[in-house]
């Protein structure tokens, strides 16, 4: 029985080892799975947690190329625009010069037809009158030349004493020679820069991009500066620069200060280029008076009329043949002060009259007539002597000069303008003088070859010897001087030489 309650015991023992071994272990089990699902479910969500991020970072970084390629897009559309715009302004100026030349071309045509008609017209008029002077004078062409070659050479005999009674008055070797010392006494004593200008002023840039926006949206910039200023702005080709063009030096250097206040504020837009030509005006117009007082002090002249000095201050930006006014004006004063203190006469009223001579055109493009007039009338406006506006008047030659000092400025004022590298033509109106002065010399009948030297200032002209005596000669060479005298324009004196040449060649056999 003890045996029997131990095997029962045993066996219950043994099952409910099993079922609690079972039982842990099942629970041991769901809490492992429970934790496995927990670690799943979190790597899921960390997966997920970062594919969005990484989704997002790449919609950013999407977005960001695409930015980029659109601005890049929009950069090369405005740069082909732009470029596009000036391929059309050039076929447009390209369209217009072709349409002119053509009227040109027609007119010139027609031009030429008519002057051929023309010429017809007179040979046979001409015919005409000689044939009626002949029966009307009882004269033939042979007998009236020999009437008018006889009134000829007694026109000629007539100039020949005219120049010689000139050249015999200008022979006082002692007044010459004083004259001489006293003027180069003077430019030793005298030096002044000079600075070749022209009708044109250069602004540079810190880059192209800046071009743009002085044009600005659809031009509005450039075309508020330009009303503003009456400045042209030229925006060509020329890397980082932008010229500015007009005949007013005054308005011009306004335009040129207000660019470069413009360029290094760095805002452009209408309602600042309005501010800031205003300031460049009043900073401009306070240069002008310190301009003039400048040029009062060195020359040592007071008492001027505020008005008068700043016109003195206009001057520092006007050109004559390139040569700076302001500079010119206070040369001349300076000479004209010397050359009076040599011959005792009155060196203030000398140096005043020398600054103030070409007053004129300081305001001749805005006041019609020539400067010297111009400049009498401003003496007189404002309180100048007598003697002062005398001076002024004769300094070219308009009035006889009447007093010592009307003289000395007018010398002075040559003298200054005859310095080497003083004045300068531009080289394509020199070139059109000289071509323009051999082209007088070749139209006359037995020109052979005319040849402009010494910078315009002498013409040699090469006559056919067999259509042209020595005798003829003379007379060639007094018609071609005539007509240089009535159709150019030039400094100084032109020097005609006529060479006539005959030679006589042989060959030993």
């Amino acid at each position: 029985m003890e045996w029997l309650v131990a095997v029962v015991t045993a066996i219950i023992g043994y099952a409910a080892g099993i079922f609690y071994r079972k039982f842990i272990g099942e629970a041991k089990v769901g809490v492992a799975e429970e934790r496995a699902r927990q670690i799943v479910d979190d790597a899921a969500k960390e997966a997920e947690a970062k594919r969005r991020e990484t989704v997002v970072a790449a919609k950013d970084e999407v977005y960001q190329i695409r930015s980029e390629a659109e601005r890049e897009n929009r950069e090369r559309r405005n740069e082909l625009q732009r470029l596009e715009r000036r391929l059309l302004q050039k076929e447009e100026s390209l369209d217009r010069k072709i349409e002119s030349m053509e009227r040109k071309e027609g007119n010139l045509q027609q031009r030429e037809e008519d002057i051929e008609k023309i010429r017809l017209d007179i040979a046979e008029t001409l015919k005409k009158q000689v044939a009626e002077l002949e029966r009307l004078s009882g004269l033939t062409s042979e007998e009236a030349r020999v009437i008018l070659l006889s009134n000829i050479e007694e026109e000629v005999k007539h100039e020949a004493a005219m120049i010689i009674k000139s050249v015999e008055n200008q022979a006082k070797e002692e007044a010459d020679k004083r004259a001489r010392e006293i003027i180069s006494l003077a430019i030793q004593r005298c030096a002044a820069d000079h600075v070749a200008e022209s009708t044109v002023s250069v602004v540079a840039l810190p880059n192209d991009e800046m071009k743009g926006r002085i044009i600005g949206r659809e031009g509005r910039n450039i075309r508020t500066l330009e009303t503003l200023t009456g400045i042209d702005l030229i925006i060509d080709d020329t890397p980082e620069a932008v010229i500015l063009s007009g005949f007013d030096p005054i308005r011009r250097e306004i335009a040129k200060v207000a660019l470069e206040k413009l360029i290094l504020d760095g805002r452009i837009h209408p309602a600042r280029i309005e501010e800031m030509v205003d300031k460049a005006q009043k900073e401009v117009e306070q240069r002008v008076r310190e301009e003039g007082e400048q040029a009062t002090f060195d020359t040592g002249i007071h008492g001027l009329h505020p008005e008068l000095v700043k016109l003195l201050g206009r001057l520092r930006w006007r050109t004559s043949y390139g040569q700076n006014v302001l500079k010119h004006s206070v040369e001349v004063a300076h000479l004209a002060g010397l050359m009076a203190a040599e011959l005792g006469a009155d060196v203030m009223l000398a140096r005043r009259a020398g600054l103030l001579h070409d007053l004129g055109k300081a305001v001749d493009h805005e006041v019609e007539g020539n400067h010297v007039s111009i400049g009498v009338d401003l003496a007189k406006k404002y309180r100048e002597s007598r003697d002062v506006s005398h001076c002024i008047a004769a300094h070219h030659g308009d009035e006889e000069p009447r007093t010592i000092e009307a003289v000395l400025v007018a010398a002075a004022d040559a003298v200054s303008a005859a310095r080497p590298g003083a004045r300068r033509e531009t080289l394509e109106s020199y070139i059109k003088r000289l071509q323009k002065l051999e082209e007088i010399a070749e139209d006359f009948d037995g020109v052979e070859k005319a040849y402009a030297i010494q910078a315009g200032r002498e013409i040699r002209i090469m006559v056919k010897p067999d259509k042209i005596d020595d005798a003829v000669a003379v007379r060639v060479a007094r018609d071609i001087v005539k007509q240089i005298e009535t159709s150019l324009e030039y400094p100084g004196q032109i020097k005609v030489v006529v060479i006539r040449e005959t030679r006589a060649i042989d060959y030993a056999k």
